[in-house]
């Protein structure tokens, strides 16, 4: 049986990979610092559910701290989920915990991945805001990265990170670009969760710019499933992959969908674009498709009406 490291476990995307891993009867060693970017309360739930599991070991600090050649001496996959999220937060004084917890985080367990070589998969989580406002749709892997904001710069970095350590270590990388994940777990500062917070509560929900920017979304079972998909492959080891839910959407025709879903309209309330938004992501899923065999699964109306019972769960 493998024993499984998942970085930024009580978070969104790694709480439904550990859950998922611990499910199949994996054993699954946790690492969040639990740091206060959301709330706390929401990420002590996501670990609730995980530490049902005896298979479960949780650390909770941050990863700077830990000794990584002991944790991958136990562990033969890593899942390094951990980053600091939010385009629009990583602006201003704020920057260092984007410096810290993405490229200097993941620097330290590369490093220690090097001296240990025993690592069969270091699965990075990447993002498609390393494209910025790319000028091909459906973007493709080839595309240069421009990102357009200080939190797509510091994800760059690290992947780039990654490989070099790939190329000079024969570290076992592989790196997933999500786009626009969501789903049951979903951060609190995501724009679907803040939807559907708002319907419940009967508040206005902001729009950043006109509602016409268009995403590729991403439901979080495809993206859990993109994951192992790349552990099981071989030929996944040193590659890139885009992980999209394979259409392009958008944002006011999802906004109808979700009016519909929870059966009344919500008041919008559209203001100036987002400093660091993309205009428009949409993934060309062709390389993944190709080599991992990876084909998602759930329709966005199907998608949000998941997250939708989740989200009731939280505030109804």
């Amino acid at each position: 049986m493998s024993k499984v490291i998942v970085t930024g476990v009580a978070g969104f995307i790694g709480s439904n990979i550990a859950e998922t891993l611990l499910s199949q009867g994996q054993k699954v060693i946790g690492v969040d610092q639990v740091n206060d970017y959301y709330d706390q309360n929401l990420k002590r739930k996501n670990l609730g559910a995980l530490e049902g599991f005896e298979n479960f070991q949780f650390i909770e600090d941050d990863i700077q701290n830990l000794d990584w050649r002991s944790l991958f001496s136990e562990a033969n996959i890593v899942f390094h989920q951990a980053a600091q999220a939010g385009v629009r937060a990583s602006w201003g004084k704020g920057f260092r915990d984007y410096t810290e917890r993405n490229i200097s985080a993941t620097q330290i367990m590369l490093e220690a991945a090097k001296d240990v070589g025993t690592l069969e998969r270091f699965i990075y989580a990447g993002t498609s805001s390393v494209y910025g406002n790319a000028e091909t749709m459906p973007t493709s892997e080839l595309i240069p990265p421009q990102p357009v904001s200080p939190y797509g710069i510091t994800k760059l970095a690290a992947e780039r990170m990654c490989f070099l350590y790939h190329r000079n270590f024969n570290v076992p990388v592989t790196s997933l670009r999500y786009f626009t994940v969501y789903g049951p777990h979903q951060r609190p500062d995501m724009a679907f969760h803040k939807f559907f917070k708002a319907a419940i509560k009967g508040t206005t929900i902001p729009i950043y710019g006109d509602g016409k920017q268009t995403r590729d979304f991403t439901f979080i079972s495809d993206a859990v499933q993109a994951n192992f998909l790349a552990m099981k492959t071989p030929e996944a080891v040193g590659e890139i992959f885009n992980i999209g839910g394979g259409s392009r959407v958008i944002l006011n025709d999802v906004l109808d969908e979700i009016d519909n879903i929870v059966g009344k309209p919500i008041t919008r309330n559209y203001g100036d674009r987002a400093r660091g938004d993309a205009r428009h992501t949409s993934a060309d899923v062709t390389k993944a498709k190709t080599i991992l065999g990876y084909d998602p699964q759930v329709s966005l109306s199907e998608g949000l009406r998941h997250e939708w019972e989740w989200i009731q769960t939280l505030y109804c």
